[in-house]
């Protein structure tokens, strides 16, 4: 699916959550994907990755994995759908597995860490960096990376537009995301230049923090350059955003699925990758999103904790 065919906007999406949110008490939510919406609806016991599952998801016939909204990573659509890079993985990931995928929604990163430790969740694939600190309650499978940008409304582009005017500013970002740890990178850079350090202000999902900018909460929304340039893409004119330099800490993140530990999918979840890395299926899809500038060469499992291998 190409940006282009993309038909629901940023708002439509924050507002079903919200409506989730209002009928939970306003905490984090969880829906449960029914076995129908998996990515693919029917196991294959033949396919080239199937013996390699844990008994328990082989038992189950399913890998429920948690996902909020984040375009393009995952979109809402008004019919309940959700669409994005994230489905699309996991389709040619359940034809290697021979297991279907089930999106499981939920709000915030420390909802969807905490309840695949539970057991809730079988994984997550972000975007999050990989840390080793992560790495030590879960297994990360990195198959992209990113940098961070900062998105600002056009119209204030004469106010917003320079790096150094991130400085000082307001920062709505994803609490626990690479935004957040990015920034506190940028808050140096600006203190070495004599300059007011920018204020981070968390919120649960990427709809939030663009809310947070188009209602005068925030200046800028911190995000990763793939959903700036979605979010750009969507509704053209409307956004401009700022990229972390090298100069001001940002390097390059890695991004992973992950997995708990305890429930020993990594190793067949690595050659799944593998094996939509050697057939063409992941750089067409990659190629398709218009993300061939943040592919990698080949899926490391745990890269800051293990050799990679």
């Amino acid at each position: 699916m190409k940006l282009s065919r993309l038909s629901t906007t940023v708002l439509a999406g924050a507002a079903m959550l919200a409506l989730a949110s209002c009928s939970a008490g306003g905490g984090s939510t969880d829906s449960t994907a029914s076995p129908a919406e998996a990515t693919t609806a029917t196991v294959n016991t033949e396919a080239p990755v199937y013996d390699q599952l844990p008994e328990a998801i082989q038992d189950a016939g399913v890998i429920n994995i948690a996902g909020d909204t984040h375009p393009p990573y995952r979109t809402l659509q008004e019919n309940g759908e959700i669409t994005g890079i994230d489905p699309d993985i996991q389709a040619a990931l359940a034809e290697q597995l021979g297991v279907p995928f089930a999106i499981q929604t939920s709000s915030g990163l420390d909802a969807m860490l905490t309840g695949m430790l539970s057991g809730r969740y079988d994984a997550f694939n972000g975007p999050v960096r990989t840390t080793a600190e992560r790495e030590e309650d879960f297994d990360a499978v990195v198959w992209m990376t990113t940098r961070t940008s900062y998105l600002y409304l056009t119209e204030r582009q004469d106010e917003l537009g320079a790096p150094e005017d991130v400085c000082g500013a307001r920062v709505a970002g994803v609490t626990g995301s690479v935004t957040e740890s990015q920034l506190e990178h940028y808050t140096q850079w600006c203190s070495d230049n004599g300059l007011e350090a920018p204020t981070f202000l968390g919120l649960e999902d990427t709809n939030s923090t663009i809310l947070a900018i188009q209602s005068d909460r925030a200046d800028y929304a911190g995000t990763t350059q793939t959903a700036a340039l979605d979010l750009q893409a969507q509704d053209e004119g409307t956004f401009e955003f700022v990229v972390q330099s090298d100069e001001q800490g940002a390097g390059v993140d890695q991004l992973a699925m992950f997995m708990p530990k305890d429930n020993e999918l990594a190793p067949a979840m690595l050659a799944a990758f593998e094996g939509i890395f050697a057939n063409g299926e992941y750089d067409r899809i990659m190629s398709e999103w218009e993300l061939d500038d943040v592919t990698v060469d080949a899926p490391t499992l745990n890269p800051m904790t293990e050799s990679g291998e």
